[in-house]
């Protein structure tokens, strides 16, 4: 047979000596498919291990190759298949390196050749089509060294079909060697899993198709500006095939050129530029000219989801900047985008960026179902310019404990106005006027545990929060900040943050918070925190008895008590009561 010249990026489809009559266009797709593993981009740690097995001859009997659409699933298959069946004048083994075309290769790039048999499981998906491969197998191949069967979407067969197919997959031939692609592998059975070698392809970066499509254009014979390589890049989202077929339809509008502008009319994408222009219009809270520059981008042809999903794109790259600095904010975005991202976050908190991330995914779900997707646009813009200047929690929090007037002039309410007759230390903890009448009992024991003035108690510690709910009485609520909160701030100015342990009710913060609002007679903010903080109360104070009474057991005195009644146990230390001074002195 003769040797076929192989594929190339220079522009050959894979199949032999070119015909003297012009060949149809290809695609850009087909045209620069990759016929070798060193041609294949962004998958170094599959052709690493692939590399590995041949050399050590440790070929698996199964492959499944998994990955999104168009990153090259099924033409790894092929190359994987024509080095499985490599073969020339000088070789006849498995062979990773091929820098020519063997006696199969061209065939099996193609999709053509008798023993590399390709199956589309979307159509062949019944236990039949499965027989069908197991009947074939038991004979040899007919000119290549390996059977191989090529099965592209496996996921898609039915659960008898992956049944019929176990055995012979565990256990095939020597001459059969089996590939599967899917873009679901959840979908497959763990049993068909167990029995392959899995492969997942990455999604390809962003710089390295950008790197990748400038060649491209430069074999071409044409130009193309990096921003609008960097726009492609991007909307194929990883996809290699994708990208092509933009990067084609791009040279077809420019007419060997790929510029910016054309690029991003033919994609339906707003100018970056004005993307962040309108971000900073919504936040400093410029609703009206964030809505004109809206309107205007909605008539240059962008779609309202298409600008919201833009500016979400912003928020996140500005967000990114502010965390990891300028050269941190993305892949593909030029110095300019760069800059404005970092000067944005430095203008920008954390908290309002997390916040306006939160209204744009939430009105890109509004705009899919508006039956108007410009006015839902609209109103998701109205929303993000007039939260923008809300305060953040830590402004609220400062603000509730100084009394000033909050972020937005919306000015903290103020407290509730305590009635406190004089002389009633009881009554300036339960904030009730006091009667006539004389106390009970159970107000004569307050009394006595209430602290002797006529102010609103002021707590200093977290410590002086439980035992006030034990003077209130609030046992349940008493028990749970002992034992089932782990603090993790206290501001005596009126912020607690706490991390709920288990045991603890959902309803505890909120429980608290009203209570402190209650007793102190000014607001709280009590928040619940997902990162554990000191240890329970309750937890400290049995250490501390733990460590008092084995301080106690190495006393001498202690310890020869303990030897004459071994039985005994200390249970409690309490500390010896204050000696009158008179009493001594008297001695």
């Amino acid at each position: 047979m003769a040797k076929k010249k192989p594929a190339s990026s220079s522009g050959n489809d894979g199949g032999g000596d070119a015909p003297a009559k012009a060949s149809p266009y290809l695609v850009l797709a087909r045209k620069y498919r990759p016929a070798t593993f060193g041609d294949l981009i962004g998958q170094d740690a599959m052709v690493r291990t692939l590399r590995n097995a041949f050399a050590a001859d440790r070929i698996a009997q199964g492959y499944m190759l998994t990955g999104v659409r168009g990153v090259g699933k099924t033409t790894t298959a092929r190359i994987l298949s024509r080095a499985l069946n490599y073969q020339t004048d000088t070789i006849d083994r498995p062979t990773f390196d091929m820098p020519v075309y063997g006696r199969h290769c061209a065939e099996i790039m193609e999709g053509r050749h008798p023993d590399v048999l390709e199956m589309d499981a979307a159509s062949n998906t019944g236990v039949d089509n499965m027989r069908e491969i197991i009947e074939s197998a038991r004979y040899r191949p007919l000119v290549a060294r390996y059977k191989v069967y090529l099965i592209d979407e496996v996921h898609m067969l039915s659960k008898g079909a992956f049944n019929a197919l176990l055995k012979t997959l565990e256990e095939p031939p020597e001459h059969v060697k089996f590939i599967f692609a899917t873009t679901e592998v959840r979908k497959v059975p763990v049993t068909v899993l167990s029995r392959t070698q899995r492969f997942d392809l990455r999604r390809v970066g962003v710089p390295a198709l950008v790197e990748h499509f400038r060649k491209i254009v430069a074999n071409e014979g044409a130009s193309a500006e990096d921003d609008a390589l960097a726009l492609i890049a991007r909307a194929a989202e990883g996809s290699v095939r994708d990208g092509l077929s933009l990067l084609d339809q791009a040279l077809a509008m420019g007419a060997g050129g790929v510029h910016a502008e054309p690029v991003r009319a033919m994609l339906g994408l707003a100018d970056r530029g004005r993307i962040f222009d309108l971000l900073e219009q919504l936040m400093s809270g410029a609703a009206g000219e964030a809505l004109e520059a809206l309107s205007q981008l909605h008539r240059d042809g962008a779609e309202p989801a298409q600008i919201l999903s833009d500016l979400a794109e912003a928020v996140h790259v500005t967000t990114r900047a502010k965390t990891l600095g300028a050269a941190g904010a993305g892949e593909g975005l030029s110095a300019e985008e760069r800059s404005r991202a970092a000067a944005l976050g430095e203008r920008l908190s954390v908290a309002i960026l997390a916040r306006a991330w939160q209204v744009l995914l939430k009105g890109l779900e509004e705009v899919a179902r508006a039956p108007d997707p410009s006015a839902a646009a609209e109103m998701v813009l109205i929303r993000l310019a007039f939260t923008a200047d809300l305060p953040t929690p830590d402004e609220i929090i400062k603000t509730l404990g100084g009394g000033s007037v909050a972020a937005g002039g919306r000015a903290a309410r103020p407290a509730p106005e305590k009635r406190q007759p004089a002389g009633s230390p009881v009554d300036a903890l339960d904030d009730e006027p006091a009667e006539d009448s004389d106390y009970d009992e159970q107000g004569e024991a307050l009394e006595a545990l209430a602290p002797p003035t006529t102010t609103v108690p002021m707590l200093r510690s977290f410590a002086e929060v439980v035992d006030l709910a034990g003077v209130r009485r609030e046992a349940k609520l008493k028990v749970h900040l002992e034992e089932h909160v782990s603090l993790v701030k206290f501001d005596p100015a009126g912020s607690v943050e706490l991390h709920l342990l288990s045991g603890a009710p959902k309803e505890l913060a909120n429980e608290l918070r009203e209570k402190l609002n209650e007793w102190t007679g000014k607001r709280w903010m009590v928040a619940v925190s997902k990162t554990p903080g000191q240890p329970p109360l309750g937890q400290v104070q049995r250490e501390r008895e733990a460590a008092e009474i084995r301080d106690l057991q190495s006393h001498p005195a202690v310890a020869a008590v303990l030897q004459q009644f071994p039985e005994a146990q200390i249970t409690s230390v309490r500390p010896l009561p204050a000696r009158d001074t008179d009493d001594t002195a008297t001695g």
